[in-house]
């Protein structure tokens, strides 16, 4: 089932999601959700809490769906190693039109429970390191927006909020 997708402001994206305390068959329709709500966005990753569940769960596929060995799902996932930089322009299906250049590690390692319930340790480079670190940003209550700086943070802001008080936000 898709899902709607929560936009920058709601509380929900603004704290850290609580744990996984086990995997159940409810788990995996949520990840089956969280899958076809970001295929349905279109987008790369999606995060439990942009669908307004707040566990530490995010999927990723890079490929979009034309790959399906790109399709990543990690509960209570941790970062076990990351280097290197890259500064490139990134969006968010919960800041609809607005994106920036953020810098993310090159490569990164991350830990979690896969669906199964299995631990996992998957390694990812460019834009699949940057997807990790995006969605495990959403797990811990921060936006891309959270991580810029100066007046292209102020600029973004003062655009949602003028669209919140015109209703189209």
């Amino acid at each position: 089932m898709i899902r709607p997708i929560k936009r920058y402001g709601e509380p929900l994206l603004h704290r850290p999601a609580d744990s996984v305390d086990a995997v159940t068959p409810e788990i995996g329709a949520l990840i089956d959700d969280m899958i076809e709500t970001m295929y349905a966005a279109p987008g790369i990753g999606l995060a439990a809490p942009q669908i307004g569940v707040d566990l530490r769960i995010f999927v990723t596929d890079v490929s979009s769906g034309r790959n399906a060995d790109d399709l990543v799902v990690m509960i209570n996932p941790e970062i076990v190693a990351a280097e290197g930089i890259q500064n490139r322009e990134e969006g968010c299906l919960s800041l609809p039109g607005f994106e920036a250049v953020v810098p993310r590690p090159e490569r990164t390692v991350v830990r979690g429970l896969d669906r199964d319930g299995c631990i996992r340790e998957v390694a990812g480079t460019g834009l699949t390191a940057r997807a990790f670190q995006h969605e495990l940003d959403h797990l811990d209550g921060r936006l891309f927006v959270d991580r810029l700086r100066g007046l292209k943070r102020e600029l973004i802001v003062r655009r949602i909020k003028k669209l919140r008080r015109s209703g189209k936000w």
